[in-house]
C-alpha cells in the first residue's frame, strides 16, 4: 500500500468527513431525534387503541370490518431521519452563502469556494 500525498488526504477528507445539516445543534439532535420518533410511535399506538376500542363488545362482523378499515386507511406517522452531508458540500454551501453578502469579501470567498471545487475535480458552476 502506497502512501497518500497531502493533496489526496485533503480530497478524501472533503469527501468522507461529514457535517450536521439537520438544522439543529448536534447535541440537541441526539436528544430530539429519538424524542420525535417516540412521539410519532406514541401517536400511532394511541390511534390504534382508540380504533380497536370502538370494536369491543359483542362480536359483530360489521363493526370489526369498519374498525379494520379505519386502521388500514389512516396513514401512520413516521419520523424520518437523513444523513449528514459531506464536508465538501457543506463548505460549498457555506462559502456560496457568505459570498452572496455585500460586505466586500465576496471575491475572496468565491476564490475559496472555487479552490474547494478544484480540489474535488468539480467544474465551477456559475
Amino acid at each position: 500500500m502506497r502512501r497518500k500525498t497531502p493533496q489526496e488526504k485533503k480530497r478524501l477528507s472533503y469527501l468522507k468527513d461529514r457535517r450536521d445539516d439537520y438544522g439543529e445543534n448536534a447535541k440537541s439532535s441526539r436528544k430530539n431525534l429519538p424524542r420525535s420518533k417516540a412521539f410519532a410511535r406514541r401517536a400511532n399506538r394511541a390511534h390504534e387503541s382508540l380504533t380497536l376500542r370502538a370494536a369491543t363488545g359483542n362480536p359483530d362482523d360489521v363493526r370489526a370490518e369498519a374498525a379494520e378499515q379505519r386502521l388500514l386507511s389512516r396513514r401512520r406517522r413516521v419520523k424520518r431521519k437523513w444523513g449528514d452531508s459531506a464536508l465538501a458540500d457543506y463548505l460549498d454551501w457555506k462559502l456560496d452563502r457568505r459570498a452572496g453578502r455585500e460586505d466586500g469579501r465576496a471575491t475572496r470567498l468565491i476564490e475559496a469556494r472555487d479552490r474547494v471545487r478544484r480540489r474535488l475535480g468539480r467544474p465551477d458552476s456559475d
